[in-house]
C-alpha cells in the first residue's frame, strides 16, 4: 500500500511536470506504471528513474534559453545546461561565457533546485545580510548583490541562483545580469 501511494505521488508529479503530449517522459512514465502492475518493481523504479532524469534535463535547457545573448561589442560561447550539475549537489546548471574585443569576460551561471542554494536563500533574501556581502542593486523586480568585485548574485523565486562573474567591468557584470530573462527562468 505504501509503495502503492509512493508510485502514484511519484506519477502525479512528474505527469503534472510532463507536457500533455507523447515524449520521451511520458513514455518512461507509462513503463514505470505497466511494470509495476505487471509486479516488476525494479524496473518501474528504474523508468520512474529515466523520467525524472528526462524532467530534470528540460529544466536545465530552460535555464540555458533564459541565457542572454552577447551584448553589443561582445561575442557569446554556446550556452551549456546539465541535468545533476554542480557536482554532488545536484539540481539543474547553465553557463554561458562571453568576452569583449579587449579579452574581458563574463560568466552567468544558473543553478536551480539544489541544497546550496538552500543554504544561501536565508542569506540572500534578507535585505539586511544580503547588504552586508555587498551592494543591493535591482535586477528588473529582483533584488540582487554587486559585490566589490562587481560579480552579481540574484536569488529568484527562491530556488534559483544566478551568479554573473568574470574579469569585466563592474557595469559590464550588471548589464549581463539585466539581460537574463528572469520570467523565462521561472517557467512565465
Amino acid at each position: 500500500m505504501r509503495r502503492s501511494l509512493l508510485l502514484a505521488a511519484v506519477l502525479t508529479t512528474a505527469l503534472a511536470a510532463a507536457p500533455a503530449r507523447a515524449d520521451d517522459v511520458s513514455d518512461a512514465i507509462a513503463e514505470a506504471q505497466r511494470t509495476y502492475q505487471a509486479g516488476q518493481v525494479q524496473a518501474a523504479q528504474t523508468a520512474l528513474q529515466e523520467a525524472l532524469q528526462l524532467i530534470a534535463q528540460r529544466a536545465a535547457a530552460r535555464l540555458a534559453a533564459a541565457l542572454p545573448e552577447a551584448l553589443p561589442g561582445w561575442t557569446a560561447e554556446e550556452a551549456t545546461s546539465n541535468a545533476g550539475g554542480a557536482g554532488m549537489f545536484g539540481g539543474a546548471t547553465a553557463t554561458r561565457s562571453f568576452r569583449n574585443a579587449q579579452g574581458q569576460t563574463v560568466e552567468i551561471q544558473v543553478m536551480s533546485d539544489n541544497p546550496l542554494i538552500a543554504q544561501l536563500g536565508p542569506i540572500l533574501a534578507n535585505p539586511m545580510l544580503a547588504g552586508a556581502m555587498g551592494r543591493l542593486v535591482r535586477i528588473g523586480e529582483q533584488r540582487a548583490i554587486q559585490g566589490n568585485d562587481g560579480n552579481v548574485q540574484m536569488l529568484v523565486d527562491n530556488r534559483i541562483l544566478v551568479q554573473v562573474n568574470g574579469d569585466a567591468p563592474a557595469e559590464a557584470k550588471l548589464a549581463y545580469a539585466r539581460a537574463i530573462n528572469v520570467a523565462r527562468l521561472i517557467g512565465r
